[in-house]
Parts: C-alpha cells; structure tokens; sequence
C-alpha cells in the first residue's frame, strides 16, 4: 500500500502540473488547455483497478475513468480469490461498487486488451492509460508429470469453488484420500481448509454449488501442506493456521524432528514471527480427546518437488518425489539447497500454490518473460521505443508482478 501511495502521487502530481502554466511540457501536453476533461483508462477491474479509480476520483473533480475488465463482472480476486468463508475480506467490494456508480466513473466487461482493444487504440483515446490486469499466469513447478490428471494450480483449484466462469469445468476428482499442496502461504492454506471444512459448514458459505456437490461427496481425508524451507520461514500468517487448528473433526499431523532447535530461536525473532512459530510449537502437543478424529493436516518442511509420480497407466498422478533440503543462512534469507535424499509421498491429488506470474497483454508494451515483469524505473518503462514519440499520453501501471494478492501502483510512461 505504501508503494501504491507513492505511485498514485506521482500521477497526481501530473494531474495538478497540468493546471500550472509553468508546468513540464510533457505535463502541458498530457492535459492541455484544450481538453475538456483528463481521462484515464485502468485496464483490470480488480481490486488495484478499483483503489486507483478511488484515488484518482477524489484527486480531481474534472477526471472521467473508464474500467475495462476481460471477465463479464468487476472486482477481480475479491470475487474470485477470496475464500468463500472469509465474507469481511470481500466487504471492501461495498466500497468498489460506490466507486463503480459513480458519475465520472464507467465499467466496461467483458473487454479483452489486446485483442478487443489494443493499447495503442487506448493511447489515442485517452489521457493516460493504467495496466491493472494482475498476474494471470501459473508459475510452472518445472519437473516432469505437472501436466498429469489430478494436479492442478492453486490459482485453477481456487478458480473452481469460487465460480471463475472459465474454470467452470474442472471437475477435480477428490476420490483419493490425501491429497497434497505444494507451498505453504495463505493461498495454499486456504486450499486446505477448504478440502477439510464440513459440508455443513460450507454450504453457509458463497461457495459455488457445483463445488459444493463435490466437496460433500469428497473422499479427501489428509492434507500435506509441502514447503521447500522451514517453520521459520512459513509464508502464510497466524489467522490461517489458527483457522487450521479449529477446523472441526479435524486434528494437525506434524512432524517433532522438523521443528528441532526452533524454541531456542524463538527469543530472536520479530513479535509477529515469533507468536506465528509459537502457534505452529503448539500443534506438537497431541491432545489425547481428539485421537479419533477423521480428517487430518500437517506442514511438511525442507522438500521440494522433483517428479510428480504417475500411476501405471502414466496418466494420472499417484504421488510426489520429493528433493530433502537442507538451509544455507537464517532468517527470511535463508535458501533450500538440495541433500541429495529423496523422498516419496502417495497422493491421488496435487496442487500447486507456488505463485503467479503475469503475461504479456499487448505486443506494444514492453514485457520482461524471465521475471514476467513490465521493465521500468520506479514505474516507467525502460525501453520505450515501442511507444513511438506521442507523450500525449502517459501509461500507468499497477505493479505487474507475480503476486496479485499484493496491490501496488506505480507508474510507467
């Protein structure tokens, strides 16, 4: 949020700089004297799309938004990556839909940019033009047997009990007993929860009915939560394990051996880490009046996916080898390395929660694949030969980077 503040002055300023007669000349060029009113396109209607719309609105009094969004409806990941049993994360949707009525302000869905639209037909339109489309691209898990029946990305998995009308027809087979999730952050706890939680308890939720139907008929009994590093260095945060440990018939399955040496860390760590690793020291203790549960979860620390194991028909995912490591350094810093000892975990389910990347919308912009990132400096773009000689029209951009959940804004040009 700090980022998006900072981004969104820096477009403010060029608002205000336009009304100054001793203003830059880009600036007297981005909003002449002779335009009635600066407009701004913002491409993506999800949640930064919405904050920059907000800010921009209230910045100007003469400033007019239009919204394009390639789904038929606004609000991105509030509607479509928020977990159906978290209903106060998707109150700020009440605030989104104010700032969709209002009068200066249009949503257009179902606009595809790039294919509907390019970006250079946006540049002549408008004043500036926001890229605020998130990271839509799965991050690959890079080892043989990710595209085997049964495994299947957080993002695709989330998309399906959350009624993305293109991950409509999923049709996750839940028929195995444990299933396995690649990643230990929210997202990836999330997953579990939802795979675990009563049907009784879902079926109060905004949960999809279809997903509803197979959950309720789900065969899943046992959750693996896989991380590459350590507890200490667990992505996720203390509501969400919280949430974990409360999940009715449900009890946690650690391992004591992972968490040797973590009590004697605890003294050095930040209060938010520490109450975090806290929680997780709890877990060990086994409480005698929940032996009989039916479901079960556990974190698994220190393995990597090598091989996603086939079944002998080599279609459909059996299980995952997995790569033992060992921790260079400490802290947040600290890296998986790779002991050379493997090890095999049966599972007729994988998902993976391992990030997101984003793609190239349009030819014209100037997109770097290896870190699926816009080149700019502090927001504006690198290389700029695409974009021809017109500073008409500047090009903003939420931060484009593989973590949608996190919203920046910053500016290119």
């Amino acid at each position: 949020m700090r980022h998006m503040k900072r981004s969104f002055l820096a477009l403010h300023s060029l608002l205000q700089e336009s009304r100054c007669p001793c203003a830059l000349t880009s600036a007297r060029r981005l909003f002449s004297a002779c335009a009635s009113s600066p407009k701004v396109c913002i491409v993506g209607g999800g949640p930064a799309g919405f904050y920059t719309a907000q800010h921009l609105l209230k910045a100007r009094s003469d400033l007019v938004v239009d919204i394009y969004e390639r789904l038929p409806v606004p609000f991105g990941l509030v509607r479509f990556g928020v977990a159906p049993d978290h209903p106060e994360v998707k109150n700020v949707i009440n605030t989104f839909t104010q700032t969709a009525r209002h009068e200066r302000c249009s949503f257009y869905g179902n606009v595809s940019v790039g294919t509907d639209v390019s970006v250079e037909e946006l540049k002549k339109a408008y004043h500036a033009v926001v890229l605020s489309y998130g990271a839509e691209g799965n991050r690959s898990m890079g080892v043989s047997g990710e595209k085997l029946a049964g495994v299947f990305s957080a993002r695709d998995f989330v998309g399906w009990y959350n009624g993305l009308p293109s991950k409509k027809e999923l049709h996750p087979d839940l028929s195995c007993e444990t299933a396995v999730v690649l990643g230990q952050g929210n997202v990836a706890l999330d997953v579990a929860r939802i795979l675990l939680s009563p049907w009784d308890f879902l079926k109060k939720t905004d949960i999809t009915q279809q997903a509803l139907e197979s959950l309720g008929a789900s065969r899943v009994r046992r959750v693996l939560i896989v991380g590459r590093r350590g507890p200490l260095q667990i992505a996720c945060t203390i509501k969400e394990v919280r949430e974990m440990i409360n999940l009715p018939e449900t009890k946690a399955d650690m391992l004591p051996g992972e968490f040797e040496g973590i009590a004697e860390a605890l003294k050095d760590l930040p209060r938010p880490r520490k109450r975090l690793t806290e929680l997780l020291l709890k877990t060990l203790k086994v409480d005698e009046g929940q032996q009989m549960v039916d479901k079960q979860w556990g974190f698994r620390f220190l393995r990597s996916p090598v091989e996603v194991l086939p079944d002998a028909d080599g279609k459909k995912v059996t299980g995952v080898r997995f790569s033992i490591n060992t921790l260079e350094g400490s802290g947040e810093e600290a890296r998986a390395l790779p002991t050379g000892q493997t090890q095999d975990i049966e599972c007729g389910l994988l998902i993976s929660s391992i990030g997101y990347k984003s793609l190239l919308i349009d030819p014209s912009v100037p997109f770097d694949p290896r870190t699926s990132t816009v080149p700019n400096e502090m927001g504006r773009v690198s290389d700029t030969s695409d974009f021809g000689q017109d500073a008409s029209c500047n090009i903003i951009t939420t931060r484009i980077q593989p973590k949608p959940s996190l919203i920046h804004t910053r500016e290119i040009s």
